[in-house]
Parts: structure tokens; sequence; C-alpha cells
């Protein structure tokens, strides 16, 4: 088997489990708290809305920083580092006393992580120009379905084994995910010498700096979208149920339902950016996302949503791998790492940005608004991606052509 190949396997299952471990504390972490001796309703609320969100604050800080040491020393220590210190810290979650202690936890697994960005580097580096879009629309999968089913994944696990289970089951499989990185990943890597070069000179050998703004900012909203409904939808499925019974069960696979459709979709949408270019498959997918976003606040059934959000999987699926593959077109080789950590914050902040807004709106003004205002977002982005990259790389062509 060819290295980029076997690379990719050990990647996709790494992210895979670094997203469920990320994501999959959202639907047990009231009722852990709740064992951990907090026992008001709404402090409840409070304090899981501080320990769920302090990771992603967390992440979006160290992630351009691991990114950094990413080009500087190699992506497979990176690999190794975040594999290894996330099986530490997570096992370590299912021993503490008081919340405060988990809280601290959560902050340091945000601090040690950093697989998914040295991954999504090592792949875009490593593989060659032809399946790069492939491969990067494979990858986009595993972070993109474990973080989706990580939800559904936790639910589950906490009425079979326990909560305090989940976190050891997980740690065990970050120290798979590390022994599995060790032995089987290849990197061709050089060590450079170069100085660490601050975020202006960084900024100043990007070729074409507002792409890459604008690649941020699509990332930014994608997690936003996918995340805006997170807080909200078992009180959504509760409304649209006439049956009270397994609500959590049934809000774990409407939420989870866009995560199997983007794995099936991924690939082929990545394939298809290869074919006709990535910033096409970008722009019909924020259209599509946009539009599958308007008829989910009018559905009648927790059936009917989750169809709709299986439809909405398959249009984004083609928005991540996208993002990446123009990522890499216009970065330099020597900064593919840190533009990548900045990438990967961008999309933490949209993490933490979708569970604020979903909450706040659904408070404010009723659920149904909420896919409004995100499918508004969508649909803003789509006219921007359209005006700053579709018709910039169309021009581009034009003039290479006539030259």
């Amino acid at each position: 088997m060819e290295i980029w190949k076997r690379n990719l396997i050990v990647c996709w299952f790494g992210m895979f489990v670094t997203a469920i471990g990320l994501s999959q504390i959202a639907p047990v972490l009231p009722l852990y708290i709740g064992q951990l001796g907090v026992h008001d309703t709404a402090q409840i609320e409070q304090m899981s809305g501080i320990t769920f969100g302090v990771t992603f604050i967390i992440l979006a800080i160290f992630s351009p920083i691991w990114g950094q040491a990413a080009d500087k020393f190699g992506r497979k220590p990176m690999l190794l580092r975040a594999s290894l210190g996330m099986a530490v810290v997570i096992f370590c979650m299912g021993f503490v006393q008081n919340v405060y202690q988990l809280m601290i936890l959560r902050m340091l697994q945000g601090v040690v992580a950093g697989y998914s960005t040295a991954c999504t580097t090592l792949i875009a580096t490593q593989t060659d120009k032809e399946h790069a879009g492939w491969a990067l629309g494979v990858i986009a999968t595993s972070s993109i379905s474990g973080s989706l089913l990580g939800p559904m994944v936790g639910g589950y696990l906490e009425e079979t084994i326990g909560l305090r289970s989940i976190f050891f089951m997980t740690g065990v499989l970050m120290l798979i995910v590390f022994a599995l990185t060790y032995i089987f990943v290849k990197e061709n890597f050089k060590k450079s010498d170069r100085k660490v070069l601050k975020f202006k000179e960084v900024w100043d050998l990007i070729p074409n700096p507002a792409l890459l703004v604008t690649m941020f900012i699509t990332a930014f909203i994608l997690q936003l979208a996918f995340y805006s409904i997170e807080p909200i939808i078992t009180v959504y499925i509760t409304q649209l149920s006439q049956n009270t019974e397994h609500i959590a069960l049934i809000s774990g696979i409407a939420f989870s339902a866009s995560g199997l459709s983007s794995i099936i979709a991924a690939p082929r949408l990545g394939k298809l950016s290869d074919r006709i270019g990535a910033q096409k498959v970008m722009l019909a997918a924020l259209i599509a996302a946009g539009i599958i976003f308007i008829p989910q606040a009018f559905v009648k059934s927790p059936f009917q949503l989750t169809v709709l959000r299986f439809l909405l999987g398959l249009a984004t699926a083609g928005l991540t791998p996208s993002v990446n593959v123009l990522i890499k077109k216009i970065t330099p080789n020597s900064l593919t790492g840190r533009v990548f950590g900045f990438s990967m914050s961008a999309q933490y902040l949209g993490t933490f940005a979708g569970s604020i807004l979903g909450g706040q709106v659904a408070a404010y003004f009723g659920i149904r608004y909420v896919f409004f205002i995100t499918s508004i977002l969508l649909l803003i982005n789509a006219l921007w991606v359209y005006k700053t990259v579709c018709k910039r790389i169309s021009y581009n062509k034009r003039s290479q052509f006539a030259n």
C-alpha cells in the first residue's frame, strides 16, 4: 500500500475518535455535573455551557501554535503528542470529584489537542496533487461525522456503561490511535532551521490573503451552521414528538443524520472538486445548505427533521474539503501547518459561536428562527464566495489563457 494511503487510513481513524471524544460529552455533561454535586437546574445549565465551550476556546488559541510547531518539527510528532496527551487527559476525567476539576481537565484537553490540525496538514502536504481533493474529502468526513455522531454515541454509552466509563473508553481509544500513528504513519519531513515567523510575516508570504480570509470565514460559518441547532434540538424534538419516551435517542439520531450523509458524500464531492474546481463545489454546497435549512423550521415530526438533516449533510459535505483544497493551493508548503492551524481555530470558534447563537435565538425569538438566521448566514456567505473566490479564479484563468 502506498504511504499516503496508509497515512490517510490512520489519520481518518484518529480524527474520527478525536472528534467523538470532543463532542460526545455534550448530551451527558449536565448529567455528569449533576453527579458531581451540582443540583440546581440553572446552575447545571450554566456550568454545562462553560465546561463544554471552554475546550473550543482554548483549541482556537492553541491550534495555530501547534500548526507552527508542525511546520518546524514535523507533523508526526504533533500527532503523537496530541493523541497521547488527549488519552491521558480524557481518561482522567473519569476520576474527577467536582465540576471544577472537570473544567480544568476540559481546558487542558484544549491545550494538548491538535490531532486534527496535524492530520490535515500531513495529508495536504504528503498526498500527490492528483488525489489531494479526494484525500482531503475523505479526511473531512472523519472530523465532521465524529463531531456529529459523538452526541448520539455519548447518549447511548451513558445508558449502557455509565457516565465515567465513557471517559475511560475514549482514553483507551486515543491510546490505540497513538500506537497506530507511531507504527504506521510515515512522513518525509526535513526539519527547518528557519526562525519562527511572526503573524504579520506569515501573512505577508501568503499570495492571496483576501482569499484566505474568505476560506476562514467559510469554515467558521460551516461549523456555526452545524452547531446552531445542538443546544436546542432536544427541545425541538420534544415539541415535535407525540411520544416523550427516548427523546434523547431521537434527538441524537436527528442531529447525527447529517454526519452519516457526510461520510457518503464528502469523498465523492472531493473527487468532483478535483475535476471542476473546489470553488464551484463550495458555492453550490453553500447555496444548497442555505436552502435546506429553511424547511427545517416547518417540519411536523422528528422523522421529517431527520430526513432534512440527512440532506443537509449531503450538501455541507462539499464545504470542508473544498476549503482545505483552496487553502492548500494558495499556501506555501513551509506554512501549511500554521495556516491550517488558523483554519481549525476558525472552525472551533464557529462551534462555540453556533452553540451560543442557537440557544440565545431560541430563547428570545423561538426555535424556528434559528433555522432562518442560519440559512441567511449561509446564503450571504455563498454570495461572498461567488464575488471574492469564483469570479477571481475565473478571471485569473481567462488572463492566463489570454497570455
